[in-house]
């Protein structure tokens, strides 16, 4: 379980931290407070910083070896940044899934539904005002019955609450948004072809040399914009899976142990809600 906090930076004209998770459970350490400033007379206006957004791709069953071996995610490696000791933190895929989102698999080990209490972090962005998004391919508007390559399992976002929350919309909006009005965190799940899971790691990186460059090159990305890419867990079962890293300025390997409660904090860093407890930190039950 890996709890800890350390940043990675990355220079965007100033340091802009990527925070991920590493180790034990410690708390975010502070800064001491400087002395104050001698007063200006005449005061420069801070311009106000354009609001940052985070898009995470979820892919399926893929070893980490497998899934760089791929020509267009191997091309991402070399050119962005990629974790080298990044893993998933249980089995089948839904806790997994529950993990990123809520910081908790709340003792699910199968991929049933599970009404849970509301939480996760929909709904913290949600009651911090910060705009959000999932999207998924072969939604109909019915998390519960739309159809195949739809998967009920791969969306977390229902499980919180019992309820199928209004941001949960179809794959065919994410084109329109990405040249508009782009929510602060666009999370994007395949269906079950193109992620990987019936058609394998090859078909998942055909898919993503086609929506990568959408993301890539919209506004929301190359104005300070954080694109992460993953899979729910290792098909060779030694729990290791790839997590792309893909940001202006950052590049090479991040060796740091990593998990799926990473991603989350990562997120949560990015776009500036205050952490949910993890596993391993702070223990969550269902009907707690």
């Amino acid at each position: 379980m890996i709890c800890d906090i350390g940043p990675i930076r990355r220079l965007t004209g100033i340091s802009v931290a990527i925070l991920l998770l590493s180790a034990a459970c410690q708390p975010v350490a502070q800064s001491k407070p400087s002395a104050p400033a001698t007063p200006k007379t005449s005061p420069t206006p801070t311009p106000t910083p354009s609001p940052k957004h985070v898009f995470v791709i979820v892919l399926e069953n893929a070893s980490y070896g497998r899934a760089l071996a791929q020509p267009y995610i191997s091309s991402l490696a070399s050119q962005y940044a990629v974790a080298t000791n990044y893993h998933d933190v249980s089995s089948p895929s839904l806790p997994n899934y529950l993990a990123m989102t809520s910081g908790s698999t709340w003792g699910v080990q199968d991929d049933n539904y599970h009404s849970l209490p509301a939480s996760g972090v929909g709904d913290q962005l949600t009651a911090a005002g910060v705009s959000w998004k999932a999207y998924f391919e072969g939604f109909t508007g019915d998390c519960f019955n739309s159809p195949y390559p739809y998967a009920l399992k791969h969306n977390p976002f229902a499980y919180y609450g019992g309820q199928c929350p209004a941001n949960v919309v179809p794959m065919t909006q994410l084109a329109s948004d990405l040249s508009g009005n782009t929510p602060q965190l666009a999370w994007i799940t395949p269906g079950l072809c193109n992620d990987g899971h019936d058609c394998g790691v090859a078909q998942a990186d055909q898919w993503l040399s086609q929506v990568v460059p959408e993301i890539t090159g919209s506004a929301a990305w190359q104005e300070g914009g954080t694109l992460l890419i993953t899979w729910d867990e290792s098909s060779a079962g030694d729990g290791r899976v790839a997590l792309l890293v893909l940001a202006s300025n950052l590049k090479g390997p991040i060796a740091r142990p990593l998990d799926h409660f990473s991603l989350l904090a990562t997120v949560e860093d990015e776009l500036g809600v205050t952490r949910l407890p993890r596993d391993g930190c702070h223990f969550l039950h269902a009907g707690s």
